[in-house]
């Protein structure tokens, strides 16, 4: 057990105790998902109550060791208790809101304490420090000088602020993490589970493991799919890369480049549609809009992001002459979909019904029982000898899939519990069983790091909102921005950048778009676009030196230096920093306009811009690149992305003429290479 991971290896290897935890609270998770029996502050207040109770029982306050188990229980209860005292007062707690008894103070200052000190054990002291600034300028703001000061607040109104009510520790954030995110963890841990990983590596080594570049286009292509299902950066690292990282190595990528590669692959899982990140519900919840708008403004800039990745790749290969594994030696793509097909039917049932309108939370539930029924079921199915009976099964279970929408949620579980049964009884069903369990407690921890950051940015929000102090950054940005949006864009990308050094994307996403995004706004950026803006920095803060979370989480298993593999990650992630620019200016890059010509026309141009500045980073194409050259090429992608009168066409030419000599002079080149 480790201070910032918590729990290690298979839910086999843990306490009991933790085990029952993790399984209770994903079934408090299931069950308020299905049938609704609590109201929303309720939901939100037990979803924190088990958050606690699980930190506090897996992360030990200082070292390594396993926490004190007294000590931790009593913490861990403290937490839960807080919550019980949320549904048994309910009522009361309304009715007298903003006038807090004795006992009411004592709840919620222990809420405060137990969150920070929970956030602390999980992600380091930066976070509650920032958390703790802004607590700090809501008690005593009023003494500050000019603009920042604020009216003042009494002790109990910052209380009552942050610990009742849904402007606090049960805000936004955290209504998301315990409805939509902790569904699509648990969808993605139950698909993890079932052996989904391999047949996301297995079909991106057939495809690409014997050509040129092979495992490291491999890497791309498998993080890229995983990130459908996880939306996690470092957990893609950390689970596709103990397969894509030594294999990179073993075929003579550089250690750097190979953990670059993985790092800046995984982190874009957090923009790549359908399931995305955990802040992409965060911002459709946050700017009221519907998920799908948040996933179709996220798709062109998700594919050349991950283009560039695999384009750099491609360079590097060529650079260094790197081939892939022999034909022989690479597993049958067709082979890897024929074994494990079945699994890919919930997540394409779920980005159905992302994409037909239904909630976040309709189709995470749906796409959970849903994943449930084929995983039980596809055990049962393959102990049937006859084709008749395996064809029937799966017929039903189409039949079954397109009539999910009419039937209640007491029928699909009900069918899950035939099908448990089902399993009990027959040789090998257990095992799909165990699965199933471990599935449940595995989603219950990964859900343990985003909820604690979701609850604990409460803090700045109930801060914000009571104080007003956005609206007061906002004037400053836009004094700053009005006759200069880039430098607006260049300020609010270093905020993001810096405020990433120590906390996850999404605490970092919510302090920017709190302050950052209305002077965008404000400043004509369209909505959706300024809160994209945001999103992508705070994910590129995790590749950008010094602190580079994904690049560290690669490091031991390339056995590299993270800062090393973080200067290879920013050059290979060069759209990451590219693409949010352009589309503050170009908004159709985003699909926020009404043409698809204007649309295609800025597909066609970054993707031109990257690909020269692919080159120049990697300082080849047919041959090496000449100082000269680099330059010429730079200068036409920088064209293209700036949006002054005819830059466009200035990019496109010197772009043309820089391909133009290049590949005459590789060509001459040829025969003396000969």
């Amino acid at each position: 057990m480790s201070e910032s991971q918590g729990l290690q290896g298979s839910p086999n290897e843990w306490p009991k105790a933790v085990f029952y935890v993790a399984l209770a609270f994903s079934v408090y998770q299931i069950v308020t998902a299905a049938f609704h029996p609590f109201t929303s502050q309720v939901l939100r207040a037990g979803h924190v109550g088990f958050l606690l109770l699980l930190v506090f029982l897996c992360y030990p306050a200082f070292g390594k060791n396993r926490p004190w188990q007294p000590a931790a229980w009593l913490l861990g209860l403290a937490g839960m208790a807080t919550a019980l005292y949320q549904w048994y007062f309910e009522a009361d707690l309304i009715q007298r809101s903003g006038d807090l008894t004795t006992a009411d103070m004592v709840i919620g200052l222990v809420l405060i304490a137990l969150v920070f000190e929970a956030a602390r054990r999980v992600m380091g002291i930066a976070l509650p420090i920032i958390c703790a600034m802004f607590l700090a300028y809501g008690l005593l703001g009023e003494y500050l000088p000019g603009d920042l000061a604020h009216r003042g607040y009494g002790f109990d109104q910052i209380v009552n602020q942050l610990s009742f009510g849904t402007e606090g520790l049960y805000g936004t954030p955290t209504y998301v993490s315990a409805t939509y995110i902790f569904l699509f963890i648990l969808f993605g841990a139950f698909l993890e589970q079932a052996g989904m990983i391999k047949l996301f590596t297995d079909f991106a080594m057939g495809l690409f493991g014997h050509k040129l570049g092979g495992p490291a286009k491999v890497s791309v292509v498998s993080s890229a799919l995983m990130g459908t299902i996880t939306g996690s950066g470092v957990a893609n690292v950390v689970t596709t890369g103990q397969f894509t990282i030594p294999l990179m190595k073993r075929f003579g990528y550089r250690p750097a480049f190979a953990g670059g590669v993985e790092a800046t692959s995984s982190m874009g899982s957090q923009i790549m549609p359908p399931v995305m990140g955990a802040v992409a519900f965060i911002m459709a919840e946050t700017i009221n809009v519907p998920f799908v708008e948040v996933a179709k403004a996220a798709l062109i800039p998700a594919l050349l992001y991950f283009g560039s990745t695999f384009w750099m790749v491609h360079l590097e290969a060529k650079r260094a002459n790197l081939r892939g594994l022999p034909k022989d030696q690479c597993p049958s793509a067709w082979n890897a979909v024929k074994e494990r097909w079945f699994l890919l039917i919930p997540l394409l049932v779920l980005v159905y019904l992302l994409f037909s309108g239904r909630t976040p939370m309709f189709s995470g539930t749906i796409g959970l029982a849903l994943t449930a029924i084929v995983i039980l079921g596809s055990a049962i199915i393959l102990k049937v000898s006859s084709t008749a009976m395996r064809i029937a099964f799966w017929v039903a279970l189409g039949v079954l899939c397109a009539g999910f929408f009419q039937l209640g949620i007491g029928v699909i579980f009900a069918v899950i519990g035939v099908l448990v049964v089902a399993c009990w009884f027959i040789k090998g069903g257990r095992d799909t069983l165990r699965i199933c369990v471990h599935a449940l407690a595995e989603g219950a921890r990964h859900a343990v790091p985003v909820g604690i950051a979701c609850a604990l940015v409460g803090v700045i929000i109930g801060i914000v909102s009571l104080t007003g102090v956005a609206s007061t950054f906002a004037g400053y940005i836009l004094a700053i921005g009005k006759d200069n949006l880039f430098l607006s864009l260049v300020l609010t990308m270093i905020t993001c950048l810096v405020l990433g050094m120590g906390i996850p994307t999404i605490p970092n996403y919510i302090i920017t778009s709190s302050i950052a995004a209305p002077a965008l706004l404000d400043l004509g950026v369209p909505l959706i676009v300024s809160h994209m803006f945001v999103f992508y920095f705070g994910i590129m803060a995790d590749l950008t030196p010094p602190v580079a979370l994904a690049c560290f989480a690669a490091a031991p298993i390339a056995k590299e230096r993270g800062l090393k593999i973080s200067l290879w990650a920013v050059r290979i992630a060069v759209a990451g920093f590219v693409v949010p620019f352009m589309a503050v200016y170009s908004p159709a890059l985003m699909m926020q306009g009404d043409s698809w010509l204007a649309t295609i026309y800025m597909l066609v141009k970054a993707a031109f811009a990257i690909g020269l500045w692919g080159a120049v980073f990697t300082g080849y194409l047919q041959r090496s690149l000449s100082w000269w050259e680099r330059i010429l090429a730079f200068v036409a992608g920088a064209s293209m992305i700036l949006a002054a009168p005819a830059t466009d066409e200035v990019g496109f030419a010197l772009g043309a003429i820089f391909l133009a000599q290049h590949y005459w002079r590789a060509r001459r080149a040829e025969p003396a290479i000969a």
